[in-house]
């Protein structure tokens, strides 16, 4: 039994970094097991496709994701101080990743979302709702902000996808442009974005 879990966990977390390094489209099965150690008969024991196996790739780092952005963003400090401590932790995260390999990983999300949107529905589909549940996250800070007279915005949805967009778009030109200082600005956009008056 332990064996077998262990192939899956082997096949998971080659994937999941063939798939960060490299994209998805030009990785083939073969090459995952090679690089996970383990023989091809042991990747269709787990999954029925490649698909399925980015799906569980997918799914396992959202929900580490998730985790960290509760912790983040339902913490005890004031609203705006989460938003803002959310942008600096995701500019750790690619400072670290970026330390460990040399090059700024990006957004496994946006990664996929950019290569794979028009070709396979699946995938699709459980990306768009990865993206919906950060904007519910970002949207009730927001709320909660707009409650103390914090912020400008009226329309909190349209807001808080703004935020979600802005910070994907910077993780993508810090990953474009293989500098996590692209992600300094994050703040100040975020201030600009939400109508923050100016201190």
């Amino acid at each position: 039994m332990g064996r077998t879990s262990d192939a899956k966990r082997k096949i998971l977390d080659a994937a999941c970094s063939l798939i960060e390094g490299r994209g998805y489209s030009a990785l083939g099965v073969a090459e995952i097991c090679n690089v996970a150690g383990v023989p091809k008969g042991s990747f269709y024991y787990f999954f029925e496709s490649k698909e399925a196996l980015a799906l569980a790739v997918v799914d396992e780092r959202w929900a580490a994701q998730e985790r960290a952005w509760t912790q983040v963003l339902t913490g005890a400090a004031e609203p705006l101080e989460r938003l803002r401590r959310l942008f600096e932790e995701t500019e750790a995260g690619q400072r670290a990743v970026q330390e460990g390999c040399g090059t700024v990983a990006g957004c496994l999300f946006g990664n996929l979302s950019l290569e794979l949107s028009n070709q396979t529905e699946a995938v699709r589909a459980r990306l768009q709702e990865i993206f919906d549940a950060q904007v519910d996250m970002v949207e009730s800070v927001i709320v909660e902000a707009r409650a103390r007279g914090e912020v400008g915005v009226t329309d909190t949805r349209e807001a808080a996808r703004a935020v979600v967009a802005q910070l994907e778009g910077q993780v993508m030109f810090a990953k474009l442009y293989n500098s996590t200082g692209r992600l300094t600005p994050l703040w100040q956009n975020c201030r600009a974005l939400l109508g923050v008056p100016a201190t």
